[in-house]
């Protein structure tokens, strides 16, 4: 008798299910048994309010952890900037794969770089954290911009561009991978310009806690490094009590000297959309080995953050 199929819990999205099946075919091939996709609608997909106004925590999330705790799909994939930094505990984080492209990418008319847009040139995102790098980065480089808050999936942003409504938009650089689109890049946004969502690029796979076999047959799709990053930047997304829809953007890299990794580097930033004040560092240390010392790294980084001001431009989050 054959072993019954796996059920992956996942978005309906075009991207959720691109993402999704490429770790349905990673998770077949490990198990040697049949993955077949569950699709599950979330909050966030038929919420037509913008993410900032319903909070961004979870929302593209819960549904699928509660088709997981009742038992109604085996495991789930995510993007890992969606989830939020509490975790259940009858779930478990079993694989956090390789990481794609982390940055930011523009996606402009007339194929131009973000530095080549016209004065008073209309971006779009839907998000308050690049709002406030692009704004500042503007404002520093003399530039005028103007940010639209936009949402929808990848089809519905780029259409606003080739239809004229918006010189361009800013999207991640790992979606557009995932779903064969990344040739209409126009810009690659340097770390430096704009620091992505902690978690950006990454996926994460979860499973029920008490599936023993399945978390170990999960495990081997696990990235030590990238777990390592992705854990140090949700740490200070944490330790700032900030959501996912807060303007926190944080990317933790490893410092190589030649093939030998020697340090990882965690930089965060968090500003006012307008861009008017940016509280940005870095710090720097050995590679983390376990998950807690990934978690001190975060927390330091913030814990400097915080006493330079980034409590102040969290928005109302604060109390």
């Amino acid at each position: 008798m054959t072993e019954r199929a796996l059920r992956l819990g996942t978005r309906r999205s075009k991207l959720a299910m691109a993402q999704s099946g490429q770790v349905a075919e990673t998770v077949s091939q490990l198990t040697g048994r049949p993955v077949e996709l569950v699709e599950i609608t979330t909050y966030g997909d038929t919420s037509r309010e913008h993410l900032a106004q319903i909070g961004g925590t979870g929302v593209f999330v819960t549904a699928l952890r509660d088709a997981l705790l009742a038992g109604e799909v085996d495991f789930a994939v995510h993007s890992l900037k969606d989830l939020p930094t509490a975790k259940p505990e009858d779930l478990v984080l079993a694989a956090v794969p390789l990481r794609e492209d982390p940055r930011d990418v523009l996606i402009a008319r007339d194929g131009l770089t973000f530095a080549e847009l016209p004065n008073g040139a209309r971006i779009g995102t839907g998000s308050p954290r690049r709002m406030a790098q692009l704004n500042a980065y503007a404002r520093n480089h003399g530039m005028t911009i103007e940010t639209v808050p936009i949402r929808g999936n990848i089809d519905t942003r780029i259409g606003f561009v080739h239809k004229g409504e918006l010189d361009a938009v800013v999207l991640a650089a790992a979606g557009l991978h995932r779903v064969g689109r990344i040739d209409e890049v126009t810009d690659f946004l340097s770390v430096d310009t704009v620091l992505p969502a902690p978690g950006q690029g990454a996926l994460a796979i979860e499973c029920a806690a008490s599936n023993a076999s399945l978390t170990a047959a999960l495990a081997e799709l696990d990235d030590p490094y990238t777990r390592a990053a992705v854990t140090a930047e949700r740490s200070l997304l944490a330790a700032l009590e900030a959501g996912c829809s807060a303007p926190v953007g944080a990317l933790a890299d490893l410092l190589a000297d030649g093939q030998i990794v020697k340090e990882m580097r965690l930089r965060g930033v968090v500003g006012t959309t307008d861009g008017s004040t940016l509280v940005q560092l870095s710090t720097t240390g050995p590679v983390p080995e376990t998950h807690d010392q990934a978690l001190a790294l975060g927390r330091e980084l913030a814990a400097e953050m915080l006493a330079k001001g980034a409590a102040g431009l969290m928005g109302e989050r604060v109390l």
